[in-house]
């Protein structure tokens, strides 16, 4: 793989030569020799992710104390050689790539190798070696060509772990299915300090503390990955994965903290704890070196074309967006929530998903996106109470991108959505104020993994949604993800939950199904 000179100088504090070692973009050097004798450095486990037809990232980070309080994993100080061995069984008696790459202490001894020239629409098995230590073995798949017509994709997606609010059991389910991929939507772990535990019994006080800088935001990360069902749900499915909010801090905006009241988050302090989140959350998701970080800025929005059948195009909502209006909140009186200058996406992103829309040939158009679209009215009446930090605060964009898929021609466009803890099916109207407004694509709202708790089916929010927005058409305050069949022919979004999160061991079920045909943007129960 050849680098740029001015790919070279772009990587950011991580140092530009960390980075190529830990990609496999330059060969490791046999000098790196891996400590023996010190522990299992896989506690963290393998994953794979952004898979494309003839390649996939594979991932792990050595850790042999993944809650070291300075947030080096008790790993010396010293680069470490890893070997990785990707086969085409789970015996490995056919390996089809054996080589090795650097785990530096500057990316908190992670490595991101990018395997190329593999087979599209195939299956492969994974591992990492190092001092003597195998790692678990993973499992993936690349996509297929680009030109290829597949029959079908069949994906789950999933958002909002909140480790303190019960077990990621919906994880091991997700393990479990018959899936090509996996998308993750955002709050994969949530920034505020972790005094409880699930039982109510105080936890060590390496983990009170708000995470602000890079050894706090590991520790969160490796205490969220000491859940064995997310290890399985890594290992089983390659990830796509993007970011909210909670991954830096609640309800943040481009360079703006929520608390920029405060003389400690003024926007200079607040980037700066944003360069250390990006860059904890690259070290522990399998993200290709496009998405390493520059200080504090990274490029999450990108697309993965799945044949002709899909493309999935992943949003990011929170780096480029300007303040919320009136506040943040909730308000039935905002006018600011209609300004034109008011944006989600910022307008290189704007311009970027709109050129999609004109250029791409997939028959599924899917956006992976972090707060919901569709109107989300609080108060049947004439009353329209909305909350302002997702598109209901950033009105005119929404309906600009929405009337441009239409126009573009877009065949069937659907959102998918994490961030709001509950399950919805959406029509998304071209215009919510006109009641004529023709729907124009279908959005699936999943809920969370465990935030908020064991959670109830019907709610009377849930009641006031239904009775308010007429677009709604499925509500339910369960946990657990959604698992999605595509074909030429339909989109099936089945609601997968669990009773409850404040115990392990949940069984799950699918609580209802909902379709849309080919291009018909209208929500039918199935």
């Amino acid at each position: 793989m050849s680098v740029s000179r001015r790919r070279f100088l772009g990587y950011g504090g991580a140092g530009s030569a960390a980075v190529l070692l830990g990609t496999g973009a330059w060969d490791a050097s046999t000098t790196h020799a891996a400590p023996s004798g010190t522990g299992n450095p896989f506690t963290l486990g393998v994953a794979s992710g952004d898979p494309q037809y003839d390649s996939v990232v594979l991932w792990t980070r050595l850790a042999t104390d993944p809650y070291a309080v300075d947030g080096k994993g008790g790993m010396p100080a010293k680069p470490v050689r890893v070997e990785y061995e990707l086969a085409r069984d789970e015996n490995f008696r056919h390996v089809v790539r054996r080589s090795s790459v650097i785990a530096t202490p500057e990316l908190g001894h992670s490595v991101h190798p990018e395997v190329r020239g593999l087979q599209p629409d195939h299956v492969y098995y994974y591992r990492f070696r190092t001092g003597g230590q195998v790692s678990p073995t993973g499992r993936t798949r690349t996509t297929p060509h680009p030109f290829a017509q597949p029959r079908q994709l069949r994906f789950a997606f999933a958002s909002c772990n909140a480790w303190q609010d019960g077990y990621f059991t919906a994880y091991g389910h997700m393990a479990n299915e018959d899936l090509d991929l996996v998308v993750h939507l955002g709050d994969y772990l949530y920034e505020s300090g972790v005094k409880t535990n699930r039982r109510g019994v105080t936890t060590d006080p390496r983990f009170h503390t708000e995470t602000f800088d890079l050894a706090r935001y590991r520790l969160q990360y490796s205490l969220y990955k000491s859940e064995a069902p997310l290890h399985a749900a890594h290992a089983a499915h390659p990830w796509i994965h993007t970011i909210d909010d909670h991954e830096v801090e609640n309800n943040w905006a481009g360079d703006l903290s929520q608390k920029d009241t405060e003389p400690d988050q003024d926007p200079v302090v607040f980037r700066a704890r944003r360069a250390a989140a990006f860059q904890a959350m690259y070290e522990n998701m399998p993200l290709r070196h496009e998405q390493m970080p520059s200080g504090p800025d990274v490029r999450l929005h990108r697309r993965i074309q799945y044949g002709r059948l899909a493309d999935i195009t992943m949003l990011d909502t929170r780096q480029y967006r300007s303040d919320q209006p009136c506040g943040d909140g909730d308000s039935s009186t905002c006018d600011d929530r209609f300004d034109p200058d008011n944006t989600m996406l910022g307008g290189k992103q704007r311009e970027w998903l709109l050129n999609g829309f004109k250029t791409s040939h997939a028959r599924w158009q899917i956006l992976g996106n972090q707060a919901p679209m569709g109107q989300t009215d609080w108060t049947p009446g004439p009353e329209t109470r909305v909350w302002l930090d997702p598109w209901d605060g950033y009105v005119a964009e929404r309906n600009k991108v929405l009337a441009a898929a239409q126009d573009s021609g877009v065949r069937n466009l659907v959102v998918i959505t994490g961030d709001r803890h509950q399950n919805y099916a959406f029509e998304l109207k071209r215009d919510y104020a006109n009641p004529d407004s023709p729907a124009v694509g279908t959005e699936f709202v999943g809920t969370s993994i465990t935030s908020g708790g064991n959670g109830a089916d019907i709610t009377d929010q849930g009641k006031q949604f239904l009775a308010a927005n007429p677009h709604m058409k499925f509500f339910n305050s369960q946990r657990g993800y959604s698992r999605v069949t595509v074909d030429q022919h339909q989109w099936r979004n089945d609601y997968r939950v669990v009773p409850y999160v404040e115990t392990p061991d949940a069984p799950i079920s699918t609580r209802a199904t909902y379709v849309v045909e080919d291009r018909d943007p209208h929500v039918h129960a199935g």
